[in-house]
């Protein structure tokens, strides 16, 4: 079965970012400087068993577009935009999913989002899965930090993610303060 696969460069606060979805939802947002960009978009295609992009884009690459500029402005919290995980491991998916669970402007360490799992002793797979996660901000592994509350690995470089954490810390605060 062949599934359209959109692609489109979008421009955010924290860089040019490369977003892929189909009619079933965003399957890749990812920075362009992240490691193994082309491998993951070529799985992709694969995946979606298609050799090329679609040209134009589709209501769900619209609707990603205004909710990362609502994002962006401390306008939106909670992301509606439609997920379609195609990519990863079965075990991958579930972490995935499990990021879908930290509250926005909370950060969990890697330990604590194991537990959150179900699977305590494997915080070493879940920081694994979390790299590879390929679907950034909409599934937030940027919320996640070390133990020691420290910055951790960020396919987008820790700059992006101390301004993604800022973002969603400093919007709590002014609304708490207004």
């Amino acid at each position: 079965m062949r599934n359209k696969l959109y692609r489109k460069e979008i421009e955010t606060p924290i860089g040019m970012m490369t977003a892929c979805t189909t009619e079933e939802g965003v399957c890749f947002l990812e920075h362009p400087n992240a490691k193994g960009l082309a491998r993951e978009l070529n799985a992709l295609l694969k995946t979606c068993d298609t050799k090329v992009f679609a040209e134009g884009e589709n209501a769900v690459m619209q609707l990603l577009e205004r909710e990362l500029r609502a994002y962006f402005a401390g306008e939106l919290r909670t992301f509606t935009v439609p997920i379609d995980m195609r990519l990863g491991t079965d075990f991958q998916r579930s972490v995935w999913q499990t990021l879908l669970k930290i509250p926005y402007g909370k950060t969990w360490s890697y330990k604590e989002e194991a537990a959150a799992l179900g699977r305590p002793k494997s915080v070493r797979a879940v920081a694994n899965a979390n790299g590879a996660n390929p679907i950034s901000i909409v599934v937030p592994c940027h919320r996640v930090i070390g133990a020691d509350g420290s910055l951790t690995g960020y396919g987008g470089g820790l700059a992006a993610k101390e301004h993604l954490l800022n973002l969603e810390v400093s919007d709590q605060k002014s609304e708490i303060s207004g």
